[in-house]
């Protein structure tokens, strides 16, 4: 089998690269063992705001405006719907923070989504004696559904081989890789956190942070938008939220825990006040880098070796762009910037 492409792994980053690939006509495989699920259990939010400190995101208003006519692309093509328009409102602590509120709202890179007010807080079942701040224009991407269904057509389409990768098995040759029966032009590394065990990537400084999250049913709490506090809270459907999420630098796992669904039961419980039973507990490794931009670029040392990696918690709206760029530095030579080149850590 030739292919002008192999792509190891079918997260978020490998979907965006395949898109990306389809536009220019490109061959390729897709190679995946289902084992890196980050982006199945993702919240899946497009927000260009920052709301730990009120600053925006590194070219979050560029990412989305790419992201959001990639997605609805999707969408066509799979003939689902996927985007979903959610507003968020942020739970204000103190009299000081709402204070910053006003303060960042009035910056023209953040005016689009923030809304300079304070709304009172008239749901009887949240815990927000200081109000709520609102964000427009943001929402969430059903990441899990739309990776299934893209997997399907990949199948269909006999483009998708549901196998785990052998890194030994690679043979490098000048112009080409071989693996097993495949020939391809270039391969490319979209593995999430499997990098670790990548012997050609493996030296690039990812980190893996666990992330968990439950889903409740909760039929009084009757929100229709994403709340956010020391959790979010993502209204799904019939009464049903998905809440989270933890971070866990150690647990290298991707089982939910018992400390896990703890730490998300006392901060949903300093949010809300109603009973609510748990129907779900998830987990998943979110592929992070030290300095919080990705890993895009080709080997230093094998031309036809390149990596997608390292979106982290905003993958939905990294993926097109990055897949974008690493197709232009592919194919057209176009230098990446530092800032997301694997290059900076050469």
């Amino acid at each position: 089998m030739e292919k002008d492409y192999i792509i190891v792994g079918l997260g978020l980053a490998g979907l965006a690269f395949t898109e990306e690939l389809e536009k220019h006509n490109k061959s390729f495989v897709i190679l995946d063992d289902s084992s890196q699920n980050a982006s199945k259990v993702a919240a899946g939010m497009f927000n260009p705001v920052i709301l730990k400190r009120f600053t925006p995101v590194w070219n979050g208003k560029k990412q989305i405006d790419l992201a959001i006519p990639f997605y609805k692309n999707l969408e066509e093509k799979l003939n689902k719907k996927y985007i979903h328009y959610v507003d968020i409102y942020h739970i204000l602590k103190s009299v000081s923070q709402q204070n910053d509120w006003f303060s960042a709202s009035d910056k023209p890179i953040l005016s689009d989504y923030m809304i300079s007010k304070i709304y009172p807080n008239k749901n009887t079942q949240i815990i927000a004696p200081f109000g709520l701040g609102k964000l427009i224009n943001t929402g969430k991407i059903e990441t899990a559904a739309l990776l299934k269904d893209y997997k399907l057509l990949l199948q269909g389409k006999g483009n998708y081989s549901d196998e785990s990768f052998r890194h030994k098995d690679l043979k490098i040759q000048e112009n080409f890789v071989e693996y097993n029966k495949i020939t391809a032009k270039k391969i490319v590394f979209c593995e999430g956190f499997g990098i670790k065990k990548n012997p050609f990537f493996n030296y690039l400084p990812l980190n893996e942070a666990k992330g968990e999250l439950l889903i409740i049913k909760a039929p009084d709490l009757k929100i229709d938008y994403m709340l956010k506090a020391s959790v979010f809270i993502i209204p799904l459907e019939k009464d049903l939220y998905k809440v989270g999420a933890t971070f866990n630098w150690k647990d290298k796992t991707i089982k939910p825990t018992k400390e896990g669904r703890e730490e998300l039961v006392k901060k949903l419980n300093s949010v809300i006040k109603i009973p609510y039973t748990i129907v779900g507990h998830l987990a998943g490794i979110r592929p992070t880098v030290i300095d919080r931009r990705p890993l895009v670029g080709i080997h230093p040392k094998y031309k036809n070796l390149a990596i997608l990696n390292g979106l982290g918690t905003r993958g939905v709206m990294l993926a097109p762009t990055m897949s974008k760029l690493l197709y232009q530095n592919i194919e057209k030579n176009k230098v990446l910037k530092k800032e997301i080149s694997i290059a900076r850590f050469s």
